[in-house]
């Protein structure tokens, strides 16, 4: 595999990830969501956004750089907004499609557990929509269906799945003694 490392986001990120938040958008969610919500969305706005979390805290967002710099994946994660019973959230979590199945995505999880892990969270939400085929990565890293809750995206109600992880320590853990330490 070609050398990855997963970093803290840089504020000269921010365009790169607006980019790559768009296009992923746009490929995971065609067919779920609408396309004219889907063709609207604006990497220039997104990138104002993302240039504004990083600016807030760098180390809520990982990303993983080939060696040239590019980034090929991004995550996001903070404390949990609202679920009672998780303290820690992921917020976003996008890897390019043509860098999947290569263990980015797992990393790049693994990097967000153990931020949220230093910032005092012991348990973690993710939330994915139900109609993702991605959300069995989640299952296959151990994340359980805790819960579900309908939202509405550019006009169209969808089903959202949470998944947790209520021992992030132990996963951790468990990771580190599996396969070397996570990164932080």
């Amino acid at each position: 595999m070609d050398e990855i490392t997963i970093r803290a986001a840089r504020p000269g990120d921010a365009r790169s990830i607006a980019r790559l938040d768009v296009a992923t958008w746009r490929s995971t969610y065609a067919g779920i969501l609408t396309g004219p919500y889907l063709v609207g969305l604006s990497a220039e706005r997104r990138q104002q956004g993302w240039a504004n979390v990083i600016e807030r805290e760098p180390r809520d967002v990982r990303v993983a750089v080939d060696a040239e710099g590019t980034i090929l994946g991004f995550g996001s994660c903070g404390k949990c907004r609202a679920e009672p019973g998780f303290n820690g959230e992921v917020f976003t979590l996008y890897v390019d499609p043509d860098w999947h199945n290569r263990g980015i995505g797992r990393r790049l999880l693994t990097a967000l557990f153990a931020r949220l892990v230093v910032q005092g969270c012991g348990s973690v939400i993710v939330w994915v929509l139900q109609d993702n085929p991605a959300r069995f990565f989640y299952e296959r890293l151990g994340g359980i269906l805790v819960w579900r809750k309908n939202f509405t995206v550019g006009g169209k109600t969808i089903q959202a799945i949470g998944y947790g992880w209520r021992d992030l320590p132990g996963y951790l853990a468990t990771l580190a003694g599996a396969d070397g330490s996570p990164e932080p």
